[in-house]
């Protein structure tokens, strides 16, 4: 892999190690050559070798990381890709952004909480032959010698992938943290007998007259860039004032963020996005963005209107109905909802799979980071599981909020209405 001027030179070393397998014995040799380099398209027929065969998140996209990478306008010696390759064969790809946060230097994923989860490009039949220590020695091999940060922080990796349990158990330091939620069905009509009771049925039904006795309700998917502009637009103006009332950041208002959800609907974009669009006489009250690979539909953003007259019919639920029935008509096979416990993922989703954070300390201070973000992160998530402390939660950020904000002005009397 070639070099950036400026930049280290790339690794390339090659290690031959024994193996000891769980009966004692040492059985094999392990043949492993690693090569890294700061440059995605130098590795992008290996990502979408390994990719093809399916994806658990926009996150293992190579369209979706290159245009992220593009948006956000990250330095080549900020991106690092690892491969690790078996007896000659790319078996593993870690793609890694190094930043900086809390006076941490640290390799995360790209797109770091924009996807609900995230793991390395792996073939996954050859990983699931290895043994644990085998694994164990893969990953070692991979990320040692790594230089210019403090540590490896691979947030949200499902501990199922490819169908294989504990591909990735052996990657670093794991601690659970959340769960990932999806919806998966051959079709429709096996979705809606499975999750949707008769009760359930009669309550959507009546949150549906309800928003019809308010004026003329449609429903539309839409592919075309040059309508996808607008929706996007006003998606985001609803989920700012969301996050308003709820007194955190918006994520999606840095410039580079907005740049990389703009880019990704223009019409020479590569990733195929869809947003399912319910209007109410001609208005958008509901939308939800989301990126297909394949069969599969992964949900990233979803909005609603906050007319207070439009709550009784719920129109973010019927919009999620909406988009159930043409996700699966359509012929997908999943629908990912993300991470963390909702109401409508109970309603929905069939499939859980727990996530981990995984943890690989590259010195001394890495190790104390990894002490003190991993007890957060279990803390955090068990808050956000648990409704009681989630609502102390919140009202501690709201206080903290206003108690920041600075004190309003007094009125211009001079100033006209």
């Amino acid at each position: 892999m070639s070099d950036i001027a400026g930049l280290p030179q790339p690794l390339m070393r090659s290690s031959a190690q024994f193996v000891v397998e769980a009966h004692g014995t040492v059985s094999s040799r392990l043949d492993l050559t690693v090569e890294t380099t700061h440059r995605i398209d130098e590795v992008e027929a290996i990502w979408r070798a390994l990719s093809a065969p399916g994806i658990e998140s926009p996150g293992q996209s190579f369209d979706f990381i290159r245009l992220w990478v593009e948006a956000q306008q990250i330095a080549p010696a900020d991106q690092l890709y690892v491969v690790g390759r078996l007896d000659g064969r790319p078996i593993a790809l870690l793609p890694l952004h190094r930043r900086r946060e809390h006076g941490v230097r640290l390799y995360s994923w790209f797109p770091g909480a924009h996807v609900g989860c995230n793991a390395p490009l792996v073939d996954a039949a050859r990983l699931a032959a290895l043994g644990p220590a085998q694994r164990a020695a893969l990953w070692r091999d991979m990320l040692s010698g790594l230089d210019g940060a403090d540590l490896v922080y691979l947030k949200a990796v499902p501990t199922t992938a490819a169908g294989c349990d504990g591909l990735f158990a052996e990657l670093g330091e794991v601690r659970p943290v959340e769960t990932l939620y999806r919806s998966v069905f051959p079709n429709w009509e096996t979705c809606n007998t499975t999750q949707r009771s008769k009760s359930r049925r009669k309550h959507d039904r009546q949150q549906g007259e309800r928003l019809d006795a308010l004026g003329s309700v449609s429903f539309e998917e839409i592919t075309c860039r040059q309508s996808a502009r607008p929706v996007l637009a006003e998606m985001f103006r609803q989920r700012a004032k969301r996050f308003v009332e709820m007194g955190v950041k918006d994520p999606f208002a840095p410039g580079g963020v907005a740049r990389f959800y703009d880019e990704s609907v223009a019409p020479d974009s590569k990733l195929d996005v869809r947003l399912h669009v319910l209007r109410l006489d001609g208005e958008i009250v509901a939308v939800r963005y989301s990126v297909a690979h394949g069969d599969r539909l992964f949900c990233l953003i979803s909005s609603m209107s906050d007319d207070p007259r439009m709550q009784g019919g719920s129109p973010g639920k019927q919009c999620l109905l909406r988009v159930m029935q043409t996700v699966f008509d359509a012929g997908f096979s999943m629908f990912d909802m993300g991470a963390g416990f909702t109401d409508e993922k109970r309603h929905w989703c069939n499939e859980q799979i727990a996530l981990g954070d995984h943890y690989v300390p590259l010195n001394l201070r890495g190790k104390i980071a990894v002490a003190l973000h991993g007890q957060w992160m279990t803390t955090r998530a068990r808050i956000k599981a648990n409704k009681t402390l989630l609502d102390l939660a919140k009202r501690a950020r709201g206080l903290v909020n206003r108690s920041a904000q600075p004190a309003a002005k007094p009125a211009d009397p001079d100033a006209s209405d």
